[in-house]
């Protein structure tokens, strides 16, 4: 079982970017340009590694390889984006890695690509990324190509011996489980579980009783094994049930107009464990959206683009008007759901006007990452 902590050590201390491995700062899929560049990095980095595993490190910066982490992103659903413009497209997985210098609500990510034999290329066109275009890694350069494209094992000795120097022991597990429940998350009432003796997940949340309902809020929840970050949240709600052979974490989506919130669910999501130390996650889409007063959405979703105005000229806001800046994020995520077609469009591009207030930032990311999650709950991706 490999330690993803180690592992992005080992990539980072092998050498820079190469053939097999990119780092990034961040990633930005919120634009069709973002998305272009990450989708024109995983067709280079899969036509190049056709035999290993080739890997994308998030959250470092470039010049000198200091880790300074990114945002939680939980995306399963990634997947969708890379299959809706790539032919043969590779398997991908997205994984938030914790590092013990970085705040709690920071992580570095982790995408792994793995091996197939075919080329793959762009079966549809996005940004300045013609269709049919190929591309793949020279060195630390993505290029394109319109040559054939030569299937080399030539990385495979070096990825093996780096994924092999990155396994994980008993020492790395009692170290990370004492840490996550003595330290980390000592006053949030942690907790562990073990899996078919060999799978330790740790969790931590701070309890709310809702509606004769217990919920925990604030959650942290860690596979150990392989210093994995399933979820983090400072926003939303979740339940979390488990028994012998799978661990489920339900999360909800608070909702409401006027101070009157309720919780809708939004994912179910259930790992599976089993004997021989094979485990695997599936997810599943609860949400259905709730429905509200039209005439009432259009007053809001009016005030909505008022207050964003006043922020553009740098005009005070009044203590009224800030309470409805903090609702911004979700009313205009409710006006999205009821037909507000450009709510969503409004809202990301508030990012810049929202980002000096700190707790309405913090409460615009998180709308996005909800946004994103139903996005990619679709089979193809625009």
């Amino acid at each position: 079982m490999i330690n993803k902590r180690l592992l992005i050590k080992n990539l980072l201390a092998h050498n820079d970017e190469n053939s097999f491995y990119d780092k990034k700062r961040q990633l930005n899929l919120h634009t069709r340009e973002g998305k272009a560049k990450f989708l024109k990095h995983i067709c280079a980095l899969s036509n190049s590694n056709p035999a290993n595993n080739s890997y994308i490190v998030v959250g470092v910066e470039d010049q000198d390889n200091e880790i300074v982490g990114d945002d939680f992103f939980d995306d399963s659903r990634i997947q969708n984006l890379v299959n809706a413009y790539l032919e043969n497209p590779p398997k991908i997985q997205y994984e938030n890695v914790p590092f013990p210098n970085l705040p709690k609500h920071k992580v570095v990510g982790l995408v792994t690509i793995k091996p197939k034999k075919n080329t793959s290329f762009f079966k549809k066109g996005i940004h300045t990324i013609p269709v049919n275009s190929v591309f793949i890694r020279i060195g630390s350069n993505t290029t394109p190509t319109t040559e054939k494209v030569e299937r080399n094992n030539q990385n495979t000795t070096t990825v093996t011996d780096i994924e092999n120097n990155a396994r994980n022991n008993i020492k790395y597990t009692l170290d990370s489980v004492f840490d996550f429940i003595n330290f980390r998350h000592k006053d949030m009432a942690p907790k562990y579980h073990v899996f078919k003796e060999l799978f330790i997940i740790c969790w931590a949340g701070i309890p709310k009783r809702v509606h004769h309902k217990t919920y925990l809020s604030r959650v942290d929840i860690e596979l150990i094994n392989e210093q994995v970050k399933l979820f983090y949240s400072a926003q939303d709600v979740v339940t979390i049930g488990f028994d012998e052979n799978s661990f489920t974490i339900t999360e909800y989506v608070p909702l409401g107009l006027n101070d009157k919130t309720s919780y809708y669910p939004l994912e179910k999501q259930t790992i599976y464990f089993y004997e021989n130390g094979y485990y695997k996650i599936e997810s599943e889409m609860l949400f259905e959206p709730p429905k509200f007063n039209k005439k009432m959405l259009f007053h809001i979703y009016n005030a909505n683009i008022a207050l964003l105005k006043k922020l553009e000229k740098g005009m005070e806001l009044t203590e009224r008007e800030y309470r409805d800046l903090e609702n911004l994020p979700s009313t205009f995520m409710i006006c999205y759901l009821n037909g507000f077609e450009e709510a969503k469009d409004k809202l990301i591009n508030a990012k810049q006007l929202l980002k000096p207030h700190t707790a309405v930032y913090s409460l615009f990311k998180e709308a996005l990452r909800v946004l994103r999650k139903m996005k990619y709950n679709t089979k193809n991706e625009d």
